[in-house]
């Protein structure tokens, strides 16, 4: 039997433990090889290939957890494979749905809503296993149980903060959600206080969208929004498309500047994807983004002065 299917055999077992002589040890062991496997959906250039797998492993995650509800690994996993998925299989084909079936691409929409907010709570579960106590603690002392947090929890910071933002985002109908987003700013401003260059820039290209909506923050909103690009940019050595979209798609849509729109999503389609490996997905991802959404620009400007309407 060879090693792939000695590993797949394995963690059948661990998830079927009645048929299998597997203990927690074991389940364990599936579930640090699942955490640290996210590298080869990142280097993937076919994200439907990766839109098809995705399911299986993050159901397996799921039943690995359920037999060890504590495995910090697997629940970082989760809240970020969950996250990335529903964005980038689920959110997006929605919102391409909306001009020719838009009953539909509500169903998805709030579908993605709610794989959302189960990577948010995958996420809280994970920073409460090195923080007993955190969720609640949260709640009633957020300055007090994020003090707690040093770097070694920015990853599930950043994980839980974007998850949440972006369930916030798809559900502008559920006022108990538009009321969390003082909790996602504190998750976020604590994250880019601890690593500020987290991800290649990461923590700075949730902010670029968040920033737009922070409540009750002092400023142009669009001026720190700007200042977080800028800073996205310079952290992924200008080789991620997503800083690029989010700026057009937020920021300079906010601003209703049609040029801003067209030149951010042409930086972003200039970006030679094969110069980052790592982010392979995420850049093949969002340049079809970018390309969706310059095709789109008659809808959502006015043509500029040198234009044809």
């Amino acid at each position: 039997m060879g090693g792939f299917s000695r590993w797949v055999m394995l963690a059948l077992c661990a998830v079927t433990a009645s048929g299998c002589s597997i203990n927690r040890l074991a389940v364990n062991r599936v579930g640090d090889a699942l955490a640290g496997g996210n590298g080869a959906y990142a280097v993937d250039d076919d994200p439907e290939l990766v839109g098809a797998a995705l399911p299986f492993g993050l159901k397996l995650i799921e039943s690995l957890l359920a037999q060890s509800p504590e495995h910090r690994g697997m629940l970082t996993a989760a809240a970020s494979g969950f996250t990335q998925y529903a964005y980038g299989f689920v959110q997006m084909p929605a919102e391409q749905l909306e001009d020719a079936d838009l009953e539909r691409a509500w169903t998805e929409k709030d579908r993605a809503r709610r794989l959302y907010l189960r990577a948010r709570d995958y996420g809280l579960r994970g920073l409460a296993v090195g923080h007993p106590g955190f969720a609640t603690n949260f709640q009633a002392d957020p300055a007090g149980s994020l003090a707690e947090m040093g770097r070694q929890d920015v990853e599930l910071l950043y994980w839980t903060a974007a998850a949440w933002g972006a369930a916030v985002g798809l559900g502008k109908d559920h006022p108990d959600l538009v009321g969390d987003l003082p909790w996602i700013e504190k998750l976020a401003d604590r994250a880019l206080a601890l690593d500020p260059g987290f991800g290649a820039g990461a923590l700075h290209g949730f902010m670029i969208t968040y920033e737009m909506i922070r409540p009750a923050a002092e400023g142009d909103a669009a001026e720190r929004a700007t200042r977080h690009y800028l800073r996205a940019v310079r952290l992924s050595h200008g080789l991620e498309a997503g800083p690029h979209v989010s700026f057009a798609d937020s920021v300079c849509r906010d601003q209703d500047d049609r040029e801003c729109f067209r030149t951010a999503l042409t930086a972003a389609l200039a970006i030679d994807i094969g110069q980052n490996p790592n982010a392979r997905l995420a850049n093949t991802l969002m340049q079809r983004r970018a390309r969706w959404l310059l095709g789109r620009i008659d809808r959502l400007f006015m043509p500029g002065p040198d234009e044809q309407p």
